[in-house]
């Protein structure tokens, strides 16, 4: 870990400080569970951490995330690319700056900080569920070495809810104990080294996560095993971004086995009332049936590009909610697609 900056440093060391201080009360939550220790031990080297995109929305410059990595490798934070794909607040004196002055004791607010030093959010894949650990979050991801866990902090659930229970691999019984506590499997766990990727796997995870901040620069070719990608993206500009950014750093791309869904089969009640005639205008718009991760990021795309053609369904902000809501959905009803998975 030569490589991290001192705010990487800081911010490891503060969150394992706070972990380790609330030692004591998870040992005592995880009395039941005599191979605890084992389960931490086994999470640090078999665990791997997901890191959830969309290839296709335009990050700053004008390339699309895909495209960006494609040209460098690298795999950048919210303050780095100007998109993000949960809370649009990743900017100084933004909601997402302020949960990581509280996270990380201040360790990214000192002089000097730049945006790269920033984490890059993930999350824990203990199921090793082929759309990733938090697909609410991307179609696609990149899987990272286990190697890289030892300079991830953990919370358990998304940090921007300030959970009491965080850690890092060197203090981990929070996060392991608040995780048992809320029905996860000490079998799942102990599958962990013997678990392989299967494409029809899908976790369809939207809330229930163990979600994991990567300090320190995010290489492909040095931190990552593979990147895993959603077959609506085979044939098109991004798949062909995706496949140079995996051969370039020589790591596999993996397809998993994607969602599809018509407007038809969304209801008022998962994501309010505007989200079916919002599908169908999707639809109509691009002259299909039903739509897939692809047609969501064109409609995102159209939104940066085109406004006009979504003035119906409210400003800029408030359309790209429904696409959003839009890519929930899809998650947690869609078919699999299975082009050529």
């Amino acid at each position: 870990m030569s490589d991290l900056s001192a705010a990487n440093v800081a911010a490891l060391a503060h969150v394992t400080g706070v972990a380790r201080a609330a030692a004591s009360a998870a040992q005592e939550r995880l009395r039941d569970v005599p191979d605890a220790g084992d389960l931490i031990a086994l999470i640090r080297a078999s665990g791997r951490v997901t890191l959830n995109f969309h290839p296709d929305r335009i990050a700053t410059g004008g390339l699309t995330v895909a495209e960006a990595l494609a040209a460098d490798g690298r795999y950048r934070s919210q303050y780095e690319t100007g998109i993000s794909n949960g809370s649009r607040s990743a900017f100084l004196g933004g909601d997402r700056d302020g949960w990581e002055l509280t996270l990380f004791g201040a360790a990214y607010h000192g002089d000097g900080v730049r945006s790269a030093d920033r984490p890059k959010y993930g999350a824990l894949n203990l199921g090793g569920y082929a759309d990733g650990a938090a697909p609410r979050f991307g179609s696609c991801h990149v899987r990272l070495r286990p190697e890289v866990n030892d300079r991830c902090t953990f919370t358990f659930h998304d940090s921007h809810l300030g959970p009491a229970d965080i850690g890092t691999t060197a203090a981990f019984e929070p996060v392991l104990a608040a995780y048992l506590a809320e029905g996860g499997s000490t079998e799942l766990l102990r599958g962990l080294a013997e678990r392989r990727f299967d494409p029809a796997a899908a976790g369809r995870v939207l809330d229930d996560y163990i979600e994991a901040q990567v300090h320190g620069v995010v290489d492909l070719a040095t931190d990552a095993e593979a990147i895993v990608a959603d077959p609506s993206f085979q044939g098109t500009a991004t798949g062909s971004a995706l496949a140079k950014a995996a051969a370039d750093a020589g790591i596999e791309l993996l397809w998993h086995r994607g969602f599809t869904l018509s407007p038809s089969d969304l209801d008022d009640e998962f994501r309010g009332p505007e989200a079916p005639p919002f599908a169908a205008h999707v639809c109509a718009l691009y002259g299909v049936e039903s739509f897939d991760a692809e047609i969501v990021g064109r409609a995102a795309q159209s939104i940066v590009r085109t406004p006009g053609n979504w003035a119906d369904f409210g400003a800029d902000l408030e359309v790209l909610q429904l696409i959003k809501y839009l890519w929930h959905t899809l998650v947690a009803f869609g078919r699999p697609l299975e082009r050529n998975a």
